[in-house]
């Protein structure tokens, strides 16, 4: 009676697992709840925000707020009539600034700037009333708006609409990518109840990621941003429905193997477990070597991007197992996976096809696919310059179209004045120094405080031109160590040479860390070597077509100075996630004893089609970005959703395969595999833990 009485015991254990493991997420959730609404409190979205402590620019918003006031809200209010303004517009202008001069504390008295053809009038207005505080600023900047009957622009005014913007992401963002990933689980799975469960999964899983960047805010101060959160939110979904996708595949196999749920889950586990944890560490790996990056928000984005596929990782790995086995075979009705039964005999596949026409012409395939990744990458030599603070949104804001109307009233002169920040000790020289530098239209003193005086610098050129960027370059030599120089301005010239910088610094790295992980994983030098070349190439390609539409098709009139970087740190980790499934089941075949060529297609024909689903997902997933109000965003999901269909269709297919067909044996190089096959598998398969 004792072994039946055991065997009835470990089948209740085995029953009462995946509720425990339920139980503890419940725990989890309810532990998570007060910090994940919380995220939105700590998101800054300033452009002095993305920049490195160490800039120019930064160090004079860090002045700013010691001087007496605190950091000032400035404005423009552009008065303008197409015929001129006559004698009323005037006066309205006069009493309307007045109200605002009445009703908040402004540093000077504003005064009015007239074009030349009469058409517009300018005031500048500074306050201190809001300080530091993002939601006071935008009380001050609403309340100017509904005051006056002018277009309201300025920092101040552009920074209030850029946080809308993105305060408005998270909703839209979220729905669009639910939507999306629901569409695209019901076509895979063709189950009215299946595709629920992992995107019921992914949506906890984005829960508990909000909650843990939050606190690694408040602990380590990492910096978050709208992008950051984003990009996080698009990682989750695309890169957790990938793993369920591969989870739920092997589940199904299974469960025609095994008679119980829990059994089939086990083996599942056991079998696609380390390729998920392989690809999942591999995109982590890439994400954290952004803390390299001097770009204040790149550094951000690692740690976030990495807790998301993290969080992804554990929740698909533990919720998503337990709640199938609770439901059990059931929740792949109409399809259900009996227990004895053989899946209907497949027709010959598409990737089977493919694998083929690698497998019988690898060269004419390599050198084809090559040359058409190279002819695309040469798109790139047709992006649009650098991008503007007036083209960074895909709508028009307020503060943009005051800039616009400015602009153009205003052509022979700057409209934003560059502040430059000296110790008071040198204010005097500093302040003769700007007005003889080249470009520099007027000078003014401002505030003084805390051993800082502030100085208002009026360019000739406009704003963000190759002339104010001049004057603000030259300004920061004359100065030397005398003073900063800052302002919206020279926070883009801070921006771009930044991610210059890190492009430098950080690609090498990731490139490293990412080889390094992939010679680990796959014990041999070739095949990494193939897989980074390969993605790599994808990442120029997708750049190249991101060249050809952004302006032409899009209408965006510049690149985000982040766009190289953050795309190739994306596409690398991802691209080499798919690459670590295609190889690791071609590893399998070859450990048991199968030619590399017939290894390589076998593994195609197998995992082709998770692949192509996982790809698609993840494609779809990054595409919602494109919608989004912001150009730097839909720049950057555009150009990753077209490296990975790139990647999964074109390169893991064909290039991939057409190489390891060519290399053969040596595509394992130099590891045991390359050697000779049967001894050379059976020392491997000696060595090597079940499963991986």
């Amino acid at each position: 009676m004792g072994a039946p009485n055991r065997m009835i015991e470990e089948r209740r254990g085995r029953r009462a697992v995946p509720w425990g493991v339920l139980a503890l997420w419940v725990i989890v959730i309810a532990l998570a709840a007060p910090f994940a609404g919380k995220l939105g409190d700590v998101q800054k979205d300033r452009a002095v925000d993305y920049l490195p402590a160490s800039a120019d620019s930064t160090q004079v918003a860090q002045i700013a707020e010691q001087l007496p006031g605190g950091e000032s809200t400035d404005l423009v209010l552009v008065y303008h009539r197409d015929g001129g303004l006559n004698p009323a517009d005037k006066a309205t202008a006069a009493r309307e600034v007045a109200e605002v001069a009445a009703g908040h504390p402004l540093t000077a008295a504003p005064r009015p700037v007239p074009s030349k053809d009469g058409t517009t009038l300018m005031y500048a207005v500074s306050s201190t009333e809001p300080g530091a505080d993002e939601k006071a600023r935008d009380a001050f900047v609403n309340d100017v708006r509904e005051t006056v009957t002018a277009e309201v622009g300025g920092p101040g005014a552009l920074a209030t609409d850029a946080g809308e913007v993105y305060d408005s992401l998270d909703g839209p963002l979220l729905y669009t990518t639910v939507a999306v990933v629901a569409i695209l689980l019901v076509l895979i799975y063709r189950s009215p109840f299946l595709w629920l469960v992992p995107l019921v999964v992914a949506g906890v899983a984005d829960f508990l990621s909000m909650a843990v960047t939050y606190a690694l805010h408040q602990g380590f101060d990492i910096s978050v941003s709208g992008q950051s959160t984003g990009v996080m939110t698009i990682l989750v979904f695309g890169a957790g429905t990938d793993y369920a996708l591969l989870l739920v595949s092997r589940y199904r196999e299974e469960l025609r193997r095994t008679p119980r749920p829990y059994d089939a889950m086990a083996t599942a586990l056991r079998g696609c477990g380390p390729a998920v944890l392989a690809s999942a560490g591999t995109v982590t790996v890439g994400m954290l070597c952004l803390l390299a990056a001097d770009m204040n928000s790149s550094r951000g984005m690692g740690p976030t991007a990495a807790v998301g596929v993290l969080c992804a990782l554990v929740a698909m790995t533990t919720l998503l197992p337990a709640l199938l086995v609770v439901l059990g075979r059931r929740v792949f009705w109409p399809l259900v996976p009996a227990y004895g039964t053989e899946p209907k005999a497949p027709r010959r596949s598409l990737f089977a096809a493919m694998g083929g026409s690698a497998g019988r012409r690898p060269v004419a395939v390599l050198v084809t696919g090559a040359a058409a990744l190279a002819a695309l990458a040469l798109g790139t030599l047709n992006m649009p310059g650098a991008l503007k603070q007036q083209d960074s949104f895909t709508s028009t804001p307020e503060s943009i179209a005051a800039m616009e109307t400015l602009a153009a009233a205003f052509p022979e002169q700057g409209t934003q004045p560059i502040t430059v920040i000296a110790r008071t000790s040198d204010a005097d020289e500093a302040l003769r120094t700007a007005r003889a530098a080249d470009g520099v239209l007027d000078a003014a003193r401002g505030r003084s405080g805390g051993g800082w005086t502030e100085i208002s610098v009026l360019a000739k050129s406009a704003p963000q031109t190759a002339g104010e960027t001049a004057t603000i370059k030259d300004l920061r030599a004359d100065l030397g160590d005398t003073g900063y120089v800052g302002g919206p301005s020279a926070e883009q010239l801070d921006l771009s040479e930044t991610s210059t910088r890190d492009q430098k610094v950080v690609i090498p790295l990731v490139l490293g860390s990412v080889l390094l992980v992939l010679i680990l994983l796959l014990r041999s030098l070739v095949a990494p070597l193939v897989l980074v070349v390969a993605v790599v190439a994808v990442w120029g390609a997708a750049l190249g077509i991101g060249g050809l539409v952004f302006e032409p098709l899009l209408g965006f009139e510049g690149t985000d100075a982040g766009l190289p970087l953050l795309s190739f740190v994306f596409l690398v980790a991802l691209g080499v996630d798919y690459g670590i499934f295609l190889m690791h089941r071609m590893r399998e075949e070859c450990l048991e004893g199968v030619e590399p060529r017939a290894a390589a297609l076998t593994a195609l024909r197998t995992t082709g089609g998770v692949i192509a689903s996982a790809g698609l997902v993840l494609a779809a997933t990054f595409a919602v970005l494109v919608n989004m109000p912001m150009v730097q965003l839909a720049e950057l999901g555009l150009v990753i959703a077209i490296g990975v269909l790139l990647d999964t269709f074109l390169v893991r297919t064909y290039l991939v395969t057409g190489a390891s067909v060519l290399l053969n044996r040596k595509v394992w190089w130099p590891g045991p595999l390359s050697r000779r096959p049967a001894a050379a598998a059976e020392r491997e398969s000696d060595r090597t833990p079940a499963g991986v």
